[in-house]
């Protein structure tokens, strides 16, 4: 079989390989913040686990939810302070 005839699978050999790379840093990102909210798509879901290392994942979540936790405290605490508290 050459290397341009389709696989099994009815994929070009090219496509396979771009489709099965890791995730850039921009799509970690907006995935994390995607699903930390609940808007999350299924497509980049399936993308995810598919392309995704749980590793960036998880620390990736755990910094998204930590700025998610500082930034709520930051504006109670500007609230408050503008109510005179």
């Amino acid at each position: 079989m050459s290397e341009t005839e389709p696989q099994p699978g009815g994929t070009a050999p090219g496509k396979d390989e771009k489709a099965s790379g890791s995730l850039n840093p921009l799509q970690v990102v907006g995935s994390v913040m995607a699903a930390g909210l609940g808007v999350q798509s299924s497509k980049n879901r399936e993308r995810d686990f598919k392309q995704g290392r749980i590793g960036v994942f998880i620390a990736a979540g755990i910094i998204f939810t930590g700025l998610f936790i500082g930034t709520v405290f930051t504006v109670v605490q500007l609230v408050l302070s503008g109510t005179g508290q």
